[in-house]
């Protein structure tokens, strides 16, 4: 079968990191295709709960965050709104939280460092354990799904070719060049660029690589309307892992089933009252909450054994480039992430150093940038 030639990058996945990057890329003269097995934000963009920060101890994360939520904040379609987001610190991880926020402070981001009383003002909890709270007023949130579409506009714009509802099914490389096969066809390109979520890893296998992102399931209760006092930030509970921030009149919160992991489909209801458990110690003041089932939401997060991404050239592997793994950090740095993409592809230097993101890591080669999971 005769293979669709001619382009210079075929980007598997149109999440908001394939959609960015597509964009990116075109930008910079390629020729761009984008092979997207379902529609754009159909994975884990669109289920995501939608939070952008910037308060990561590591500079790579900081800087990465940072340039895309000022990105988004130019971007009338993505909905940005700086909320803020409110850290709750336990003591015994006080000290790092603080080196991290002084090197957010050396990046430019305007991080609050507050004691649990002082914090109050943003939102009520209790302040047993905590060593004390960091609030920063950039962070926010954003409309994912209209921020992906927009990227998928800018894109197509800049000539960029989308087929949705195709599949990979097989990838090969011959004769210098990818060829990525589909149901509708096969497409060759220099460069191939696997943005496919929670399917990277399976994407990745098709070519015969290892590269480690699974799929790991997470949970988005939503309560019924509140009466609050205000409209509360994204608040993170560091001890419980516990989250929670307004949406109109209602919250929605979560906590990560670290053992749900695994191509499991549906709401885990089971994983309601341990959530509400750890949930009601800090935020006691839920036991009122009322939950509206039909509002609740499950999607995937594609994590990686560090729960950091893999971003950049794969190495020893002509022509093959990954920007996956993001492990809930997607939406907030998917920019910046297409700009490195773009630099990536073209042999340049990336304006951020992700050396810490490089596939390298994985053979011990490069000290991985552990941070904080949300």
């Amino acid at each position: 079968m005769s293979a669709e030639a001619g382009w210079d990058v075929v980007v598997i996945g149109a999440g908001i990191i394939g959609a960015a990057c597509a964009w990116r890329l075109a930008e910079r003269g390629l020729r761009v295709r984008v092979l997207e097995r379902d529609h754009p934000a159909g994975g884990s963009s669109g289920k995501s709960a939608a939070g952008v920060r910037a308060q990561f101890t590591s500079d790579t994360n900081i800087l990465l965050s940072k340039h895309s939520i000022g990105e988004y904040a130019r971007m009338p379609a993505s909905g940005y709104r700086p909320a803020g987001y409110l850290m709750l610190v336990p003591e015994r991880q006080w000290g790092v939280h603080l080196a991290g926020v002084e090197r957010q402070h050396v990046h430019g981001v305007p991080t609050e460092v507050l004691t649990p009383a002082q914090a109050q003002r943003h939102a009520p909890f209790e302040t047993g354990g905590l060593g004390g709270c960091t609030f920063c007023p950039t962070d926010g949130v954003v409309d994912p799904h209209e921020l992906t579409f927009e990227y998928v506009r800018l894109a197509r714009e800049a000539g960029v070719r989308f087929s949705l509802g195709t599949p990979v099914t097989a990838v090969s490389r011959r004769g210098g060049r990818w060829r990525v096969t589909t149901p509708a066809g096969a497409v060759e390109g220099e460069q191939v660029l696997n943005t496919a979520g929670a399917w990277s890893g399976e994407v990745a296998a098709l070519a015969g690589l290892d590269v480690p992102v699974r799929p790991a399931r997470r949970m988005v209760f939503t309560t019924g309307p509140l009466s609050l006092p205000h409209r509360l930030p994204m608040v993170f509970d560091l001890e419980s892992g516990v989250w929670l921030r307004s949406e109109g009149e209602r919250l929605i919160l979560g906590r990560a089933d670290e053992a749900d992991v695994g191509w499991r489909e549906g709401m885990d209801w089971a994983w309601l009252e341990p959530t509400l458990e750890r949930a009601l110690e800090r935020f006691p003041w839920l036991e009122t909450a009322s939950l509206d089932r039909r509002a609740s939401w499950w999607g995937y997060y594609e994590i990686t054994p560090d729960h950091q991404p893999v971003v950049g050239r794969m190495p020893g592997v002509e022509g093959w480039l990954n920007a996956c793994g993001f492990s809930g950090h997607g939406v907030m740095q998917a920019a910046a992430t297409a700009r490195v993409i773009a630099q990536e592809a073209c042999f340049e230097v990336p304006f951020v150093d992700i050396a810490p993101l490089r596939y390298e890591r994985f053979a011990g080669g490069v000290q991985p940038a552990h941070d904080i999971q949300v």
